[in-house]
C-alpha cells in the first residue's frame, strides 16, 4: 500500500450521555468521503482512543469499515501501553478488513529502541498488514530512532510509511536520506511544506476533519503539481490555524469545535478534557473564516 494524499484521523462524536454516537460518526465519515480525502484513520489521538474501552475501540473500527466500505482506505490505530493489547487491536483490524494499521510507541513504558522495535514487530506479526508507524515522542516519551528503523525494516517489509510527529527537521532529514523505503507522512502540521519538499506524499492532519478542501489544496499544489510557490501561499494562510491548535493547549477540543463550525455533530469530550470557552470559540471561528477566504483567493488567482 502506498500512502498518498490527505489522511484524516476522524473525530469520535459523543451523545449527550457521553456514549459514542454512531449516527453522528457515520455523518463524519460520509462528510470525509464526499470531501475527497484519501484515507481515514480510526483509533488515533484525535479520535480520543485513549478514553475508549477495548470493546468501544473494536466496535468503532468495525462500524467505520461498514460505513466506508471500499470507498476509502481505512487505517486502524493499535496504540496501547501493553504490547499484548496492541496485538489484539491489530488482530481485530485484520478481521474487519482494514487496509493498514497505525503503530506507535507504547506510552509511559519508556522502551529502549530495541524494545520498541520488538513491540512493533510483534504487532506486525499479529496482523501482517501494511503499517504506518507513528513517531510522537511528545505523547509517548519514546523516540523511534535510527536503530529502531534499521531493526524493523530488516525484519519485515510491512513497514511502508511513517507519520513523523517529532517536530525535528533532523529526524525528517534522516528518514528521507537513510530510509527511503519508508514513505514520509507529515505528522507535524506547521512543517507540512517542509515534509512535501523532502518527498512526503501524504499528510495525516486532524484539521482536515473540518477543512478537507484546504488541506487537499496544499497537497495538490506541492505533491501533485510541484508548485511550491502556490504551496507557500496556502501554507501561509494556514499558519494562524496551526498556531491556534498548538498554542491553546486544547488540540482535540479545537478540532471538535471546528467540526461544529462545519456543520458536523461532534458532541462533547470525555474527561479529563473540557470544551473550549466562548472566547476561544470566537477566536477559532475568526481564524477559520479568514483561512478559508485567503485560500479561496489563492486558488482563484491561479484559475485559468
Amino acid at each position: 500500500m502506498k500512502f498518498e494524499g490527505i489522511y484524516t484521523p476522524a473525530i469520535t462524536p459523543l451523545s449527550s450521555d457521553g456514549q459514542i454516537d454512531n449516527q453522528a460518526f457515520a455523518e463524519v465519515l460520509e462528510h470525509l468521503v464526499a470531501a475527497g480525502v484519501h484515507g481515514v484513520v480510526i483509533g488515533g489521538s484525535t479520535g480520543e482512543y485513549y478514553s475508549h474501552t477495548p470493546a468501544e475501540r473494536f466496535a468503532l473500527a468495525s462500524f467505520a469499515r461498514d460505513v466506508i466500505g471500499p470507498r476509502l482506505p481505512l487505517i486502524i490505530g493499535t496504540g496501547a501501553v501493553r504490547t499484548e493489547d496492541s496485538v489484539e487491536y491489530a488482530k481485530a483490524a485484520k478481521a474487519i478488513g482494514a487496509d493498514a494499521i497505525l503503530v506507535s510507541s507504547p506510552p509511559y513504558a519508556l522502551p529502549t529502541e530495541e524494545e520498541n522495535a520488538a513491540h512493533a514487530l510483534a504487532i506486525d506479526k499479529a496482523a501482517d498488514l501494511p503499517i504506518m508507524l507513528y513517531n510522537y515522542p511528545g505523547r509517548t516519551n519514546a523516540l523511534m530512532g535510527r536503530k529502531f528503523f534499521q531493526t524493523v525494516v530488516s525484519n519485515s517489509s510491512n513497514f511502508v510509511a511513517i507519520k513523523e510527529s517529532s517536530g525535528s527537521t533532523g529526524q525528517l532529514h534522516m528518514l528521507a536520506r537513510e530510509f527511503p523505503g519508508i514513505g514520509l507522512s507529515c505528522g507535524w502540521d506547521d512543517q507540512a511544506l517542509e515534509f512535501f519538499a523532502w518527498g512526503a506524499r501524504s499528510w495525516v492532519c486532524a484539521a482536515s476533519n473540518f477543512l478537507p478542501a484546504e488541506h487537499i489544496a496544499l497537497y495538490e499544489a506541492c505533491v501533485v503539481n510541484k508548485d511550491f510557490d502556490k504551496g507557500r501561499r496556502i501554507m501561509s494562510a494556514m499558519m494562524p490555524l496551526m498556531d491556534f491548535l498548538e498554542g491553546a493547549g486544547k488540540f482535540v477540543q479545537s478540532i471538535k469545535y471546528g467540526c461544529e463550525l462545519a456543520g458536523l455533530r461532534s458532541g462533547g469530550l470525555r474527561a479529563p478534557l473540557q470544551p473550549l470557552g466562548e472566547m476561544e470559540k470566537e477566536a477559532l471561528k475568526r481564524v477559520v473564516s479568514e483561512l478559508k477566504k485567503e485560500i479561496a483567493t489563492v486558488i482563484a488567482s491561479d484559475a485559468p
